[in-house]
């Protein structure tokens, strides 16, 4: 699986080992003052993560910082919950960060604690890209602002090629199973639906020996993992078909954003840059909201602001449908992987012992490899390369294989453009 921003961890047969290779894991000791601690209230794991979210910048760094917040400084839970909690998130959709807050917010509050969390992690993402956004849609013309986009494209392709080498190193453990790559790429670059090529590639991946996975008993469920919170999920799901409902009714354009984030996000494996493919094919190839070009524009955007680059759709919900589709994209673009965490969550243990559980996700991986490297091709197609976007589209990969934070490569590499793009 990746992070947020596309660094690769092991697959689902050895997520605790990765997890454990994070810097921090000295503070499980006092992690486990953890449970003498009092339980926070929901304001208060609110404020925390959204000073979190505020400072949320440079991806799988975020990670580390929130260990260090919830472990070391709050002992709210142990390191050893966090790193179940950690490869937990990587097994299922969504963005890595908001999955990992919520899972901390579940643990010390329940349903309102990880609801508080997930809110208070992600606001600060929106609002920063709700204000870029109408920056964007109405100084986008600008001679200056043009010559900004168009090096940050160029370093939009050299960020999802990176990606794309992060996810095969990780995920790709035989040279056969490049075919599954190959296949993948080429059913993108054909137009095929990525959604169905994730699910082929998961039935495929059923076929596939993964280093580290094993069958394991079934081992009985605890108190708490009994909670399913399922009356909390019942009211959330049901207003949710309401609000759905009422969209098909009063506006077909935001009933087709809603949806459509909808769909992203449940399929979104292996967060941040692995739901690139599928936005660009939902945004670009079947609504037509936006060309290739300004969907490239938003990824640079979403690289600029803090929180994951899921936030896109707050971009992409403006340029459609105003303030009411920034905010209605942004909230069912986040929806799905919220849920499936609460009904997941208590049975994950088992579900990770799995031979058929790991082997599906390791499909999936090997399918978003492909993916990934469609949409560089794809996307490349898209800038108007020259002297100066070449350059810098070579600087910035070379930046990221040398492992310098993104945002300092985005920063830099936004400076350098107002020099050399003309």
């Amino acid at each position: 699986m990746t992070t947020d921003e596309g660094t690769p961890v092991a697959s689902t047969g050895q997520n605790l080992a990765a997890s454990s290779a994070l810097p921090g894991n000295e503070d499980n000791a006092s992690g486990k003052q953890s449970g003498a601690s009092s339980a926070p209230s929901p304001v208060s794991i609110f404020l925390t993560f959204l000073r979190l979210g505020i400072t949320g910048f440079g991806g799988p760094a975020m990670l580390h910082h929130i260990r260090k917040m919830v472990v070391k400084r709050k002992h709210w839970i142990s390191g050893e919950d966090f790193k179940g909690g950690l490869a937990l998130c990587q097994a299922i959709p969504g963005a890595t960060g908001m999955q990992v807050s919520a899972y901390v917010g579940l643990k010390k509050a329940g349903f309102a604690g990880a609801s508080a969390a997930y809110a208070g992690f992600g606001l600060p993402a929106f609002l920063t890209m709700l204000v870029l956004s109408v920056l964007y849609r109405y100084g986008h013309n600008i001679g200056t602002v043009q010559a900004l986009l168009t090096g940050l494209q160029a370093i939009v392709v050299a960020l999802v090629f990176n990606a794309a080498i992060a996810f095969g190193r990780s995920s790709v453990t035989r040279w056969w199973q490049l075919a599954i790559v190959a296949g993948a790429a080429a059913a993108l670059i054909l137009h095929v639906n990525p959604i169905f090529v994730i699910i082929g590639a998961g039935i495929v991946g059923l076929a596939l020996p993964v280093p580290g996975a094993h069958e394991a008993p079934d081992k009985p469920a605890t108190a708490s993992t009994r909670k399913y919170h399922l009356r909390h999920l019942a009211i959330l799901l049901g207003a949710a078909a309401v609000v759905v409902g009422l969209l098909f009714v009063l506006d077909r354009q935001l009933f087709s954003l809603a949806t459509t984030m909808l769909r992203i996000d449940l399929f979104a494996f292996g967060g941040g840059f692995a739901s690139v493919p599928l936005m660009q094919h939902e945004f670009v190839d079947v609504m037509h909201w936006v060309p290739a070009k300004v969907f490239i524009d938003g990824i640079a955007l979403g690289q600029v602001t803090p929180g994951p680059i899921l936030v896109t759709a707050t971009f992409v919900g403006l340029l459609v449908a105003g303030f009411l589709g920034s905010v209605v994209a942004t909230l069912a673009i986040f929806l799905p992987s919220f849920v499936i965490l609460i009904l997941v969550q208590p049975h994950f243990d088992r579900m990770r012992a799995s031979r058929m559980f790991s082997r599906t996700v390791h499909g999936v991986l090997l399918a978003f490899v492909g993916l990934l490297l469609a949409v560089t091709y794809r996307l490349g197609l898209s800038v108007p390369w020259a002297w100066g976007t070449i350059l810098l589209g070579v600087a910035a990969f070379v930046a990221l294989r040398m492992k310098v934070d993104v945002l300092w490569v985005v920063i830099v590499g936004a400076l350098a453009a107002l020099l050399v793009v003309r």
